[in-house]
């Protein structure tokens, strides 16, 4: 039987002292605060909640986080990532004032954000219907990050308290119930956006979505076309999802897609060679209950082999 090797013990030593002795390097000696993060909205979403939004703080090194104060006290730590906040179990007909200041990997903070405040509305108890969903929502391109969407007004038994714009089904801003507009920033270059927007009233209830938008930034300097999938519909019929869109193109056949589910990858749609035309189909089989919902994208398989960029995202509830 072949024994493992061996290594001299002072080798090992060595190493130790050489890891423990390492160590000063990596010490952030950084005594430089961040920007003060800027344009911070506060926008009751119930009689119980409030969100707060601000654009990115920038920092000599890295902004690695935020913290929201309520007046003097903290009410939530963030990472870098995340621009927005609820801020739950507040009073119902009171007033609240806001700041942000971002912070650094050396501990570094902002100085606060220029004060913002809020006052939540009165309850509205035993309301259990929701807004009507939000219609004709249109988007434009502002520059290659950012985007324009607005909507025509939905309607509440008592009022509409805020607007939600999704991105993929995840909530990414909030605008006051009075707004049929609002501007995103902080986009990708070359990417598809599919946007919705749903209607809240004090009491939380959500609307459903509005029509879906799709937008695809332009593509950054040195990028090619975007490798995505376009013009993707997906209809539910009884027992299945029948999709359909236009394969990108590119210098060569495409001969597969893989499909996503809710975010996941559920399959890989193969051709021995692509179908006739510039529209692609597939029909794919559910056993979920009707009413079950689904998210649907995918993305083609490029001639050099790799991934190309996910198409749009569709909803579709199964009949």
């Amino acid at each position: 039987m072949q024994r493992p090797p061996t290594f001299p013990a002072l080798a090992v030593l060595g190493v130790l002292v050489l890891t423990a002795c390492g160590g000063g390097d990596d010490q952030d000696q950084d005594g430089k605060a961040p920007t003060t993060p800027t344009d911070v909205t506060a926008q009751a979403g119930s009689a119980t909640s409030v969100h707060v939004m601000w654009q990115a703080a920038t920092d000599n090194e890295a902004v690695t986080g935020y913290e929201v104060f309520q007046a003097d006290k903290k009410v939530k730590s963030l990472p870098a990532t995340k621009t927005m906040v609820d801020v739950d179990g507040l009073k119902p007909r009171t007033d609240y004032s806001f700041t942000v200041r971002a912070k650094d990997k050396a501990g570094n903070l902002s100085k606060p954000s220029p004060v913002i405040t809020v006052t939540t509305p009165a309850p509205t108890p035993e309301d259990h219907k929701p807004p009507t969903d939000p219609s004709g929502l249109k988007g434009t391109l502002d520059g290659d990050r950012a985007v324009g969407l607005s909507w025509r007004a939905a309607t509440d038994n008592t009022a509409v308290t805020s607007y939600d714009i999704y991105q993929e089904g995840s909530r990414i801003h909030s605008v006051a119930g009075t707004e049929t507009t609002a501007k995103v920033t902080g986009l990708r270059p070359g990417t598809v956006y599919t946007f919705t927007v749903r209607a809240r009233d004090a009491a939380e209830n959500s609307s459903a979505d509005s029509n879906d938008v799709d937008l695809t930034t332009p593509a950054g300097k040195g990028d090619g076309p975007s490798t995505a999938p376009t013009a993707l519909k997906a209809t539910a019929e009884k027992g299945s999802i029948v999709l359909s869109w236009k394969p990108p193109k590119a210098d060569g056949a495409i001969e597969s897609h893989e499909l996503y589910l809710n975010g996941k990858p559920a399959t890989t749609i193969i051709w021995g060679a692509m179908p006739k035309g510039d529209t692609a189909t597939y029909t794919m089989t559910v056993t979920d209950p009707p009413g079950t919902r689904y998210s649907v994208k995918l993305r083609a398989k490029l001639p050099d082999g790799k991934w190309g960029d996910f198409s749009a995202q569709r909803t579709v509830v199964v009949r």
